[in-house]
C-alpha cells in the first residue's frame, strides 16, 4: 500500500509539471520560452504542443525528450516521427506493384487478349475496393461536380489500360513502362493549362521526357522480324495510354482532398466492369484461360495494392513517394530483360534512360 501511494503521488506530480512546464513557441524563426497562463478548466490545460512540425513527447514525470546535436538555447522538441520512412516504402512499395502488374498484363495479353485481360483485372480490383469502400463510408461532400471528376478519372483509367495491354501484346515492356510513367508529366502539363503554376525547371524536364521519347519510339526495333508491329505503333499506343493516365491523375487531384483510398481507387474498377466486363460477357467474348488466371489476378491485386500503399506514402512526403514510384518502368524494363530476354538497341537503351531521368527529376521539382 505504501509503494502504491507513491507511484500515485509521484503521477500527480508529473502532472503538475506537465501543466507548468515552459512551452516553446516559435516565433518568426526564433524559439522561446514562455510560460501560458494557466486556464480555470482543468481539461484544457495543455498536454502537447507543436515546434517546426515536430510533436513533444512527454514522459509519465512530464519531462520533454529534446533531439540530440541542437546547439543550446534552441531546443527541438523530438517526435521519434517515422513519416520519411513511410514515404520510402510507400513509394517503393507503389513501384513493384506496379512493375508486377505490368509484367504480369504483358504475358496475359497475348492469351486472352487485351479487352478480357482488362475486364479480368477491373473485377479483381472491384471485389477488393467494393467492401473497403463499403466499410469507410459515403465520402463527405460528394456533390455532383465531385461524381463528375471521379467519372473522369475513371474513365481515364480505363481506357489508360486498355492502350497499355494492346501495346504490350505487340511490344515490349522496356519500350512501354518508361513512356506510360511520364503520365504524371502530362497531368503536370494538364495542370498547366488549366492556370496552374509548375516549379522552375520543370519545362526542361518535360523536353527532356520528350527526348526520351523520340530515342526509344525511333531507333529500329533489334527483333523486328519476330515483332508483331513497328516500334513506333507500339510507343504511339504507349503515348496515348500516358495521355489518358494524365487525364485520370488530374482529376483525381482534383478531388483527392476529399477522398479515402477506397474511394480513389473505385471508380476505375466500376467503370471498368460496367464498360467494359458487363459487355463482354453479354456478347459470349470474355476469355479467360486457366494460364492466363493467374496472371490477371495478380495483375488486379498489384494495381489496387500499388495505389494503396503509394496514397498512404504520398501523405507523408510526396516528393520521395513520387519519385520511387516513378521507378516502376525501370524495374519492370530490367525484369523483362531477365524474365522475358527482351533486347533493346542502345539508342532505345538510352531513350529509356532518359525517360527514366526525366520523370524523376520532374516529379522531384513538383513535389
Amino acid at each position: 500500500m505504501v509503494e502504491r501511494g507513491e507511484r500515485e503521488r509521484g503521477r500527480d506530480l508529473g502532472e503538475k509539471r506537465v501543466a507548468r512546464l515552459p512551452i516553446p513557441i516559435a516565433e518568426n524563426g526564433l524559439v522561446s520560452r514562455r510560460v501560458p497562463e494557466e486556464p480555470d478548466d482543468e481539461s484544457a490545460r495543455p498536454s502537447l504542443c507543436k515546434l517546426d512540425e515536430c510533436h513533444a513527447q512527454w514522459t509519465r514525470l512530464g519531462r520533454v525528450r529534446y533531439r540530440r546535436g541542437r546547439e543550446p538555447g534552441t531546443p527541438r522538441l523530438w517526435s521519434g516521427d517515422s513519416g520519411g520512412v513511410i514515404a520510402i516504402l510507400g513509394g517503393l512499395g507503389a513501384a513493384a506493384a506496379w512493375a508486377i502488374a505490368m509484367l504480369c498484363s504483358s504475358r496475359s495479353t497475348r492469351m486472352i487478349g487485351p479487352g478480357s485481360v482488362l475486364a479480368c483485372v477491373m473485377l479483381t480490383g472491384l471485389l477488393i475496393v467494393l467492401p473497403w469502400a463499403a466499410v469507410t463510408g459515403l465520402p463527405d461532400d460528394l456533390d455532383a461536380g465531385a461524381i463528375g471528376w471521379l467519372a473522369v478519372a475513371g474513365l481515364g483509367n480505363v481506357l489508360g489500360l486498355l492502350l497499355v495491354y494492346s501495346a504490350l501484346r505487340i511490344g515490349k515492356v522496356g519500350i512501354v513502362a518508361p513512356i506510360v510513367s511520364t503520365e504524371g508529366a502530362i497531368a503536370a502539363v494538364i495542370a498547366v493549362l488549366a492556370g496552374e503554376q509548375i516549379a522552375d525547371g520543370a519545362g526542361v524536364a518535360l523536353g527532356v521526357i520528350v527526348v526520351g521519347i523520340v530515342l526509344a519510339a525511333a531507333a529500329r526495333d533489334p527483333d523486328a522480324g519476330a515483332a508483331a508491329a513497328p516500334t513506333w505503333v507500339v510507343a504511339l499506343y504507349a503515348v496515348c495510354a500516358a495521355f489518358a493516365f494524365g487525364v485520370s491523375l488530374y482529376a483525381t487531384a482534383r478531388v483527392s482532398a476529399d477522398l479515402s483510398v477506397a474511394w480513389a481507387v473505385l471508380p476505375a474498377r466500376l467503370a471498368g466492369v460496367v464498360v467494359v466486363a458487363i459487355p463482354l460477357a453479354v456478347t459470349s467474348r470474355l476469355r479467360l484461360t486457366r494460364q492466363a488466371l493467374p496472371l490477371v489476378a495478380a495483375a488486379g491485386v498489384a494495381e489496387v495494392v500499388g495505389f494503396a500503399v503509394f496514397a498512404v506514402g504520398s501523405r507523408q512526403g510526396i516528393g520521395v513517394t513520387a519519385v520511387l514510384a516513378s521507378q516502376f518502368a525501370a524495374i519492370a524494363a530490367v525484369a523483362a530483360y531477365f524474365l522475358f530476354r527482351e533486347r533493346l538497341t542502345l539508342v532505345q537503351t538510352v531513350g529509356v534512360a532518359t525517360i527514366i531521368v526525366g520523370v524523376s527529376v520532374l516529379a522531384g521539382l513538383q513535389a
